[in-house]
């Protein structure tokens, strides 16, 4: 009989959400470098105007964007750990070899969002205030037949009151899209990187 899969790490911060979105994609790589892909995903990486444009304006840090107004040659890398050490991101917990998690609490409706500082995964879980989104992030990864992976990315959100359901509801409509351009593009860029990663 086959083992039982390890419960999400996700659960433990989302385990019940009222909005989410997940996305799969079959890599042709084993576990472990499908894995170690996602942990060096470099999220400057991710192409495409749509892809710049929504990353850039709701979701990395201002340290970043002013770095990255230097030439090219000067590009910093930004993964998943810089993301948590330089936002309102934190990185909530860690299954090594499995998944990676990630959340923040902010007002994402808004046109300048207000963030709630987040410095320990204990904060984000006990954090109950009114009118506000938690919002948490999980890239996993499980064996998919002898040689390959399923490596998936799920977003879950968590609303604190009746109001700002209603007023996510309205975001979620409008930003579903580009969220999924996103999400897509993380799987295609860790692909990429796990399956040319198991080629040398």
């Amino acid at each position: 009989m086959a083992p039982l899969p390890s419960p999400l790490l996700a659960d433990q911060f989302a385990p019940r959400f009222e909005f989410g979105r997940t996305d799969h994609v079959v890599v042709d790589a084993d576990p472990t470098s499908a894995f170690q892909a996602v942990h060096d995903l470099d999220l400057t990486d991710l192409h495409g105007f749509l892809v710049t444009a929504a990353v850039r304006l709701r979701e990395l840090p201002e340290t970043w964007r002013e770095r990255n107004r230097r030439t090219p040659r000067q590009r910093t890398r930004l993964t998943i750990n810089d993301l948590a050490a330089g936002s309102d991101w934190v990185l909530l917990g860690e299954q090594p070899g499995q998944e990676i998690v990630f959340g923040a609490i902010g007002k994402v409706w808004q046109p300048i969002v207000k963030w709630v500082p987040v410095e320990e995964a204990r904060d984000f879980m006990d954090f109950a205030e009114p009118g506000y989104a938690k919002v948490v992030c999980s890239l996993s990864v499980l064996p998919y037949g002898q040689r390959r992976s399923l490596v998936s990315a799920e977003m879950r959100v968590v609303l604190t009151d009746p109001h700002a359901w209603l007023s996510f509801r309205r975001y979620w409509r409008i930003s579903t899209p580009f969220i999924g351009v996103i999400s897509r593009a993380v799987l295609r860029t860790v692909k990429h990187s796990a399956e040319a990663g198991s080629l040398r």
